[in-house]
């Protein structure tokens, strides 16, 4: 009896270990794995400005970090070019302060004396004026002299005219389109400042973003016109992977999904990673694939965002990329187009 309960412990024991192998061979069956490469994103680096190159902080291999300054221009004429947009500023503001402002009382003063001198000359000249009139009405003087009286008169009052019209004008100040004008002249001036100043910082090089010189490729010294390479940048982030995956597959797959990177020099360490974006468009097996079965097979590509990032990864280094799916998948192989 003994014997045949060992039996049965024994053989049940096997059924677990089977079922457990089973089951654990089935998840190992279904993972979907993807062949891809590594995408790091390059910038070519200018000034905005043309001039001559005045010094270059860093060579070929250099980590540079985001807002230091890796290059500059001589920038004397452009700060000259600033120093006389500033003057120019100053000038309009002050035009169009004297425009608001109007005139001086000073001279507002000396408008109102200037009337009540030529009224007093006015009525002089139209009392001289009357007495020859009535003076020619007795023959006590000639038709001449009463034209001579007339005359006097008639300038003194259009000079009178003139007069009272010039303390007008200085009254009311100055027109709203002469401020209006002034404050144009103003802002034309601003905007030539700006850009003046601007040039000045653009003679200065900062970096981007976080990354590693690959290129430096002007020496100090140089003539460079506006938006010549200086540099070449590799960006430290993001990094992504590249991989390319078959319609049957495409339902196991959403952005968000995580998985790990795996590269053939740290096979035990796998950077890690989620699908940030699936092309809507499908396309053709890149031509870099090795078998032929799949090279006329319709695929969607899709970017793989990786969070844990380090030196270790390059540009153009094939990697694979493993995640577990709900349904049996079929692996492919991709390379960075």
């Amino acid at each position: 009896m003994k014997k045949i309960i060992l039996a049965a412990v024994i053989l049940a024991a096997v059924a677990g270990i089977g079922w457990f192998y089973q089951k654990h061979r089935a998840e190992q069956e279904i993972a979907l794995v993807l062949y891809g490469n590594v995408d790091i994103r390059e910038v070519n680096l200018g000034f905005r400005v043309a001039g001559r190159l005045a010094r270059l902080v860093y060579d070929e291999g250099d980590k540079i970090k985001q807002g230091e300054v890796i290059a500059e221009l001589d920038a004397e004429p452009y700060r000259n070019q600033a120093a006389s947009a500033a003057a120019q500023v100053k000038s309009m503001r002050e035009r169009l302060k004297l425009r608001e402002t109007g005139n001086r009382p000073q001279e507002i003063a000396q408008a109102k004396s200037l009337v009540r001198e030529r009224e007093a000359v006015a009525a002089n000249a139209k009392r001289l004026f009357q007495r020859s009139e009535n003076t020619l009405a007795i023959k006590g003087i000639s038709t001449q002299d009463r034209d001579n009286a007339e005359a006097s008169y008639s300038e003194a009052e259009a000079r009178l005219t003139s007069a009272r019209q010039s303390l007008a004008l200085l009254e009311a100040g100055f027109r709203v389109e002469d401020i209006a004008q002034a404050k144009a002249d103003l802002a034309q001036a601003e905007a030539a400042l700006a850009s003046a100043e601007l040039q000045v910082k653009d003679a200065v090089l900062t970096a981007p973003s976080d990354g590693v010189i690959l290129t430096r490729a002007q020496e100090a010294g140089a003539i460079l016109p506006a938006g010549t390479t200086v540099f070449s940048l590799s960006l430290q982030n993001p990094v992504w992977v590249r991989a390319y995956v078959h319609e049957p597959d495409l339902g196991q797959l959403h952005p968000g999904t995580q998985v790990d990177v795996y590269t053939d020099s740290r096979p035990k360490q796998p950077y890690h990673g989620q699908i940030g974006f699936i092309s809507p468009r499908a396309e053709f097996t890149p031509k870099s694939v090795e078998t032929t079965e799949l090279r006329t097979a319709l695929v969607y590509r899709l970017r793989i965002i990786v969070t844990n990032p380090d030196d270790g990864l390059r540009q153009g280094m094939p990697v694979t990329v493993k995640l577990a799916t709900a349904a049996p998948a079929s692996p492919i192989a991709a390379k960075t187009l």
